[in-house]
C-alpha cells in the first residue's frame, strides 16, 4: 500500500495513506526528472510535462488499479529517478482536478480525516497542494489453515488472528486484522482449546523430562552466546539492513539477478550478525534489547527462506512478480502447468539447504484467467 514518505533514516514506521484516496487523486510525476521537486512548487511543472503514468499505461482503470500494480508503478517511477521529494522517494497524489470538478466541500467530506492526519504529519495542505506518497511494507499475506476451532493441521497447535486465515482468505487489511485478533481471542479459543484438553491425560511432563530438558539446555545456549558476543552493532541496525536488503531485492518485483544479490547479503549478513551484534542488559530481569535480538536472528532465517522460495517460483503469481514472467502489458504471468503448487519447506539443519515439498493445487469451480488492466 502506499504511505506518507520516510523523510530520513530515524523513522521505524510510516503512516498509511488508505488507497480510498485513488478514487478522485491522480498520480504524477514529472516527465523529465526534477531534483528535489517539493508538493509547493508542483504547480509550476506544466500540464504537459506531466506524466500521469498509471492513466497511461493502464487506460481502462486509470488511478484505480490494484494496488501491487499502483505501488510497483510507483516505485518504478522512483528508480527511474522521476521522484519528487527531497528523497526522490515519492509521487504526487493531486486532488486539483477533483476539487474543481466536485468542490471543496464534497472532497472534504470523503477525505477530511485523511487530509487532516497528512497536514498534522507533513504540514503540507493536501487541498492546496499534491500529497506525496510512496509504496511501504504492509503485512506479509497469507494464513494458516484451521478448522471450525482455529486449530491448524497439527493437533494441539491453533492459530489466532491474523496468523490464520479463517476470516479474510489472505488479505491482511489493518482494521480487519485487529477485529479478527477479538474474535479468535474472545469468543473462539476460550470454548475450543478447553474441548482440546478435557481430551488430554492429566499426567503432566516432568521439568526432568529428555525433551524438555534438550528445549531447555537449547534456550539457555542461545541466550548466553547472544549476550556474549558484545559486538559493535545494535540489534535495530541488523533490523534495518535486512529490512532494505528485502525491500529492494525481494520485494515488489523481483528478478534472478537481484535475488542471487539477496541470497549473498543475507548470508553475509546473518554472519556478521553472530559475531558482531551488541546486545544490552543481561538475562535476570526483562531485557527487551535481548527479546528483538531473538526475533532478528528468526527474521534473517525467514529473509533467506523467502528469497529462496522466490527464486524457485520463476513465474508471477499474485503477490510474487518475477520480472522475466511478464506479459507485453507488464501484467503478471503465471506459469500454471509447472508452478501450481503449495511449496512446503523443510528444515533440514543448520547450514544446510531446506528441502521442498509441493502441495499440488487442484482448482475445481475457479477457471485460472489471466488478469488485465489496459
Amino acid at each position: 500500500p502506499t504511505c506518507i514518505p520516510v523523510s530520513g533514516d530515524h523513522q521505524s514506521k510510516l503512516t498509511l495513506m488508505s488507497e480510498s484516496l485513488r478514487n478522485d487523486g491522480r498520480i504524477w510525476v514529472p516527465k523529465t526528472a526534477v531534483k528535489g521537486l517539493k508538493a509547493v512548487d508542483a504547480a509550476k511543472i506544466a500540464e504537459e510535462d506531466r506524466d500521469y503514468y498509471l492513466e497511461r499505461k493502464y487506460p481502462a482503470f486509470g488511478n484505480l488499479v490494484p494496488r501491487d500494480v499502483a505501488s510497483r508503478n510507483a516505485k518504478q517511477m522512483c528508480d527511474e529517478g522521476r521522484g519528487v521529494g527531497n528523497t526522490g522517494l515519492a509521487v504526487f497524489l493531486d486532488f486539483s482536478d477533483a476539487i474543481k470538478r466536485d468542490g471543496y466541500e464534497t472532497i472534504k467530506g470523503k477525505y477530511g480525516n485523511l487530509f487532516d492526519m497528512y497536514k498534522q504529519i507533513t504540514g503540507d495542505d493536501p487541498y492546496e497542494m499534491p500529497m506525496m506518497i510512496y509504496p511501504a511494507v504492509h503485512y506479509t499475506m497469507g494464513g494458516l489453515w484451521v478448522d471450525y476451532n482455529l486449530m491448524t493441521t497439527v493437533p494441539g497447535l491453533y492459530a489466532a488472528g491474523e496468523a490464520n486465515f479463517s476470516d479474510h482468505g489472505a488479505n491482511r487489511l489493518g482494521a480487519s486484522a485487529l477485529m479478527q485478533g477479538l474474535a479468535d481471542g474472545y469468543f473462539v479459543l476460550p470454548y475450543t482449546i478447553g474441548d482440546y484438553l478435557a481430551d488430554m491425560p492429566y499426567d503432566k511432563i516432568p521439568t526432568d523430562h529428555e525433551e524438555f530438558q534438550k528445549a531447555e539446555t537449547a534456550v539457555k545456549e542461545r541466550i548466553n552466546t547472544l549476550l556474549n558476543i558484545n559486538g559493535e552493532k545494535t540489534v535495530d541496525d541488523f533490523h534495518k539492513e535486512l529490512g532494505h536488503i528485502m525491500w529492494e531485492y525481494c520485494g515488489m518485483a523481483r528478478t534472478e539477478e537481484g535475488l542471487k544479490i539477496a541470497k549473498e547479503k543475507i548470508k553475509a549478513l546473518k554472519e556478521e550478525f553472530w559475531k558482531n551484534v551488541k546486545v544490552l542488559g543481561d538475562n535476570e530481569e526483562m531485557n527487551m534489547s535481548l527479546e528483538k535480538a531473538n526475533r532478528v536472528a528468526d527474521f534473517i532465517e525467514l529473509g533467506e527462506l523467502m528469497v529462496d522460495d522466490a527464486q524457485n517460483r520463476k513465474e508471477s503469481c499474485g503477490g510474487h512478480f518475477r520480472e522475466e514472467s511478464q506479459t507485453p502489458e507488464g501484467e503478471a504471468l503465471r506459469i500454471d502447468d509447472e508452478f501450481s503448487y503449495v511449496a512446503a519447506w523443510e528444515y533440514q539443519g543448520e547450514g544446510k539447504e531446506e528441502k521442498l515439498n509441493k502441495e499440488k493445487l487442484e482448482f475445481e469451480n475457479v477457471k485460472l484467467t489471466q488478469r488485465s488492466y489496459k
